[in-house]
C-alpha cells in the first residue's frame, strides 16, 4: 500500500518536472515561432546596416572598421570575390558554410541562416556558434564586392536570453500552480466526501458509500469508515429492537397482573380460581424481577470491568455442586447426565462463573427433549481450559447461530413458544466471558442437538 505521504512526494516531484518539461517546450515554441524570427530579422538589419555604412565611407578602413563592429558584440565573416576569408571577433566552432551559399551572397541575395537553421532544442538552436546560423549580406567597399556573415556574439546572447528564460519560469511556476490544484483537489476529495459522509452519520443516516479503492491511508481510512457506519447502523438497529423487545417483555407481564388482579376483585370467582390468579400474578411479578435483575447485570458488565472480582478457586467443584442442584430437574424430565470435572483451580470471578455455568446448564435443559441426553465435560490446554456443555435437544439454523448472543434474542417462535425466557441470558454469559480473557464457542443442528464451549485461561 502506498502512504498518502510517498504519494504526495512523487506527485509534487511529478508535478515539478512535468511542468518544467511542458514549460521547456512552450519556451522551444515561443523561441521557433516568435523569437527566431525576430532575432533573424534583428540581425538582417545590423547586418545591412553595417554592410551601408562601408559602402558609404570607402575612405574608412574596411578592417578596422570590422574590428571596431565586433568588439560591441558580433562576430564576423568576411569573404572576397576570391574565397579568401577572414573573421572578425569571436572564432566560429563551426565553418562548413557551402560555396553556393558564399556565391550566393556574393551575387547580392540576403542569407537568412539563423532562421532557416534545423529545429533543435531552443538551447542548442539559439546558441549554436556555426556560420550556417548567421545572416549574410553583399557589401561593397572601393569597388570589391565582398559577402559578409553576421551573427551576435554569445555574451550578447544571454542578455537577450533573460527574457526567454524569464517566460520560462514563469510558465513552469504558473503550470505547477495549476497541476497542484489539480492533485490537491484528487486529494482532498475523499476528505470533503469523509465529511459529507460525517454529517449523514450525524443526521442518522448509516447507508454511505465513499471510495474505498484507493490503495493508501486515505483508501483505509474510507474502508474503515464504511465498516463503522455499518456497525453503528447494526447498533442502532440492535437499540430499536432492544427498546421493543423490553417493552414487550415489560408490558407483557403487566398487562398479565392487571388483567388477573382485575378479576381477582369479582367476589363471584372460586376460591380455585382466585389461587390460579394469585400464582399467576407471582409468576409475573418474578419474572419481571428476574428481567430487572439481568438488565442490571448487563449494564453493570457493560459500564467497566471493575465488577469483575478476580480470586483463586475450584473451578470443578463449583460446576459438580452446580450439577448437584439440577439433579432433580434432569430426573423430573427424565433425561440422562454425564460429567467428566476434575478438580481445577482458576483465577476469576466465582460469582459470575457460576452465572455462565447457570445459564448453560439451564438452556441444555430448556431446550433439550425428555429423555434427552447432557453431558459437561473439562480439558485443561495449556495455560488455558476447556469447559463444554453439549445437549441433544431442538438445536439451532445457522441463521440462529448467527444471533444467539444477541440481546433479547430468542430462537424460532414456533419452536419455543413454550418456552419461558428473557432472551438475555447468553449475552450475559458472552460478556462475562470476555470480561474474563476467554472465548465462547457455539455449533448446532437442527433437531440433533447443540454444543457450547466456554474457553478461560487459568490464570
Amino acid at each position: 500500500m502506498k502512504s498518502l505521504y510517498t504519494k504526495f512526494v512523487f506527485m509534487t516531484i511529478g508535478i515539478m518536472v512535468v511542468s518544467g518539461v511542458l514549460a521547456f517546450f512552450i519556451s522551444n515554441a515561443y523561441y521557433q515561432q516568435k523569437l527566431k524570427p525576430e532575432n533573424d530579422e534583428k540581425t538582417t538589419r545590423i547586418a545591412q546596416s553595417i554592410a551601408l555604412f562601408a559602402n558609404e565611407h570607402p575612405d574608412v578602413s574596411l578592417n578596422e572598421y570590422l574590428e571596431n563592429v565586433s568588439s560591441i558584440g558580433y562576430q564576423l565573416y568576411l569573404v572576397d570575390d576570391s574565397g579568401k576569408a577572414v573573421s572578425f571577433g569571436a572564432a566560429f566552432k563551426e565553418r562548413n558554410l557551402s560555396t553556393s551559399t558564399k556565391e550566393a551572397v556574393l551575387a547580392g541575395d540576403v542569407y537568412h541562416g539563423i532562421l532557416q537553421y534545423p529545429q533543435e532544442l531552443f538551447v542548442t538552436g539559439f546558441f549554436a556558434n556555426d556560420l550556417n546560423n548567421t545572416i549574410g549580406v553583399p557589401l561593397t567597399h572601393k569597388g570589391e564586392n565582398y559577402a559578409l556573415f553576421v551573427r551576435p556574439d554569445i555574451k550578447l546572447l544571454f542578455n537577450e536570453m533573460h527574457y526567454l528564460f524569464a517566460w520560462l519560469l514563469l510558465l513552469t511556476i504558473l503550470l505547477s500552480i495549476v497541476m497542484v490544484l489539480f492533485s490537491a483537489k484528487y486529494l482532498v476529495k475523499p476528505i470533503a466526501k469523509l465529511t459529507r459522509a460525517t454529517t449523514s452519520l450525524s443526521k442518522g443516516d448509516f447507508h454511505v458509500k465513499l471510495d474505498s479503492n484507493r490503495h493508501d491511508e486515505l483508501g483505509e481510512l474510507s474502508r474503515s469508515f464504511e465498516r463503522m457506519a455499518k456497525q453503528l447502523g447494526q447498533m442502532d438497529d440492535m437499540r430499536k429492537e432492544f427498546i421493543s423487545n423490553i417493552s414487550h417483555d415489560i408490558q407483557s407481564p403487566l398487562s398479565n397482573i392487571k388483567g388477573y388482579t382485575t378479576l381477582l376483585k369479582k367476589e363471584t370467582i372460586s376460591p380455585e380460581e382466585r389461587s390460579e390468579y394469585i400464582s399467576i400474578i407471582q409468576d409475573e411479578t418474578n419474572r419481571l424481577s428476574i428481567l430487572t435483575k439481568q438488565l442490571l447485570l448487563l449494564a453493570s458488565l457493560d459500564r467497566d470491568d471493575s465488577i469483575v472480582k478476580k480470586t483463586p478457586f475450584n473451578v470443578g467443584q463449583q460446576l459438580r455442586d452446580l450439577v448437584r442442584n439440577y439433579q432433580w430437574l434432569v430426573s423430573d424430565k427424565g433425561m440422562m447426565l454425564s460429567y467428566s470435572l476434575p478438580d481445577t483451580e482458576i483465577i476469576g470471578d466465582p460469582s459470575l462463573l457460576h452465572t455462565v455455568w447457570d445459564n448453560l446448564l439451564s438452556n441444555a435443559i430448556k431446550y433439550n427433549k425428555d429423555g434427552g441426553l447432557i453431558d459437561l465435560s473439562m480439558e485443561e490446554k495449556g495455560d488455558r481450559i476447556l469447559i463444554s456443555f453439549k445437549d441433544t435437544g431442538m438445536g439451532l439454523s445457522p441463521a440462529e447461530l448467527e444471533r444467539i448472543f444477541d440481546r433479547f434474542y430468542r430462537a424460532d417462535a414456533a419452536r419455543t413458544r413454550t418456552i419461558e425466557g428473557t432472551g438475555l441470558g447468553l449475552s450475559i454469559v458472552a460478556k462475562i466471558v470476555k470480561l474474563h480473557g476467554g472465548e465462547i464457542y457455539v455449533s448446532s443442528k437442527v433437531d440433533e442437538g447443540t454444543s457450547f464451549v466456554v474457553e478461560l485461561p487459568v490464570g
